[in-house]
């Protein structure tokens, strides 16, 4: 439970010793500033012509709230209940691979920043550092791991074994990178960070994946990532076989389609990130705040769903949340925050996307995100988004 006093959110950021970049075009303006084109280039960029990444942007803003007033919003609950535990926040981390990159810390200061926020933080397959490493830094953090399917699929399951073993407590299985999308501005800079050793981290502690490699040298772990991590049979009997192998939650990340939502419970999945990969994989694609409200008519409650990209603010969280997403997921802000000052400047971002979101959900009317529920919001053509 949260006061709102004073206008205090806002005063404190007017107030600080040291301005941090508070909007989302200032955070990527101060990084194009800070980093090479290459890695800024893979973060900032989607796939082909990028009209995915501007659909991301355009569903947000297709949206308007009617608000409501003259509620009693002194006391605002943004808290959310996920797998049995209950969090102060919405929000995730949204799993980003290969953060060492942009800072020498990478994923281990994304995860102290988890744990200081009490946020889920989902580690990525192609991650810098391995998830043990992961563990060890944020050992009281809620961690959940994001799995990318091999060709070798038991290295699939031996990575699922290994977060089981680490604590990790959620399996987050991502469909829709079957095989890489067509980036354009990584071709343009000639960068890859898989190829570059960023994602070495869980591949390189992974003593299945590490026995296929003919030796130790840093062009075998390239082409042996190369040959697994993109697996275009991926496919419901995997799923299947996944549930019987770990005891942890699945839940599957890439749903645009409410027939696959439908799919997903049949197969007893445990949650559903609805999620387009930031406008990274397919171009063309529908938003993927276009894709919540059908997805939520047909789960219907029966599992948790996750919003993912396209989320820059704390307004975005909130129009995901009145549409029915149980929680959202912030990818390219943390990453941001990372480059320009580690942990540190992944708090910040976070914690600012937080107090605009706690703000919000006051003004618009609401004292809890489920009462955003009741939130009236509109289509640019005046008819009711939900």
């Amino acid at each position: 439970m949260t006061n709102i006093t004073d206008g205090d959110l806002l005063l404190k950021n007017i107030t600080a010793q040291a301005p941090f970049p508070i909007c989302f075009a200032d955070l990527e303006k101060a990084v194009a500033e800070k980093i090479d084109a290459g890695p800024f280039g893979y973060i900032r960029s989607g796939a082909g012509g990028e009209q995915t990444l501007r659909n991301n942007r355009a569903a947000f803003e297709k949206y308007s709230i009617v608000p409501r007033f003259l509620n009693d919003v002194s006391h605002v609950d943004t808290s959310v209940h996920l797998f049995g535990k209950t969090y102060p926040t919405p929000l995730l981390f949204a799993p980003v691979g290969m953060n060492g990159m942009v800072h020498d810390e990478g994923e281990l200061a994304v995860a102290r920043a988890a744990q200081f926020l009490n946020i889920p933080y989902i580690q990525s397959t192609v991650s810098t550092f391995a998830l043990e490493e992961v563990a060890q830094a944020a050992p009281s953090a809620t961690k959940w791991f994001q799995l990318y399917w091999s060709t070798n699929e038991e290295i699939a399951f031996s990575m699922a074994a290994r977060a089981e073993e680490a604590g990790f407590e959620a399996i987050v299985l991502t469909v829709d990178t079957v095989m890489l999308g067509w980036r354009e501005e990584d071709v343009r800079n000639q960068f890859s960070p898989l190829k570059l050793g960023y994602a070495r981290g869980n591949y390189m502690n992974d003593p299945v994946f590490t026995a296929t490699l003919p030796d130790d040298s840093f062009e075998s772990y390239v082409q042996g990532v190369l040959q697994n991590v993109f697996h275009p049979t991926l496919n419901w009997e995997h799923v299947r076989e996944l549930k019987k192998r770990t005891n942890l939650p699945i839940l599957l990340k890439g749903i645009l389609h409410p027939e696959d939502a439908k799919h997903a419970i049949d197969n007893g999945i445990d949650g559903i990130i609805v999620s387009n990969h930031g406008g990274r994989q397919l171009d063309g694609v529908i938003g993927s705040l276009d894709a919540l409200p059908a997805i939520v008519k047909v789960v219907n409650g029966q599992i948790p769903i996750i919003l993912d990209s396209g989320i820059y603010r704390g307004m975005d969280a909130l129009k995901a949340l009145a549409l029915g997403a149980n929680a959202v997921a912030i990818g390219r802000p943390f990453v941001y925050g990372l480059a320009l000052e580690g942990q540190q400047g992944v708090e910040k971002v976070m914690t600012n996307l937080y107090d605009e979101l706690k703000v919000s959900i006051a003004l618009a009317g609401a004292t809890s995100v489920k009462g955003l529920r009741n939130i009236t919001l509109v289509k640019q053509d005046g008819t009711e988004g939900k």
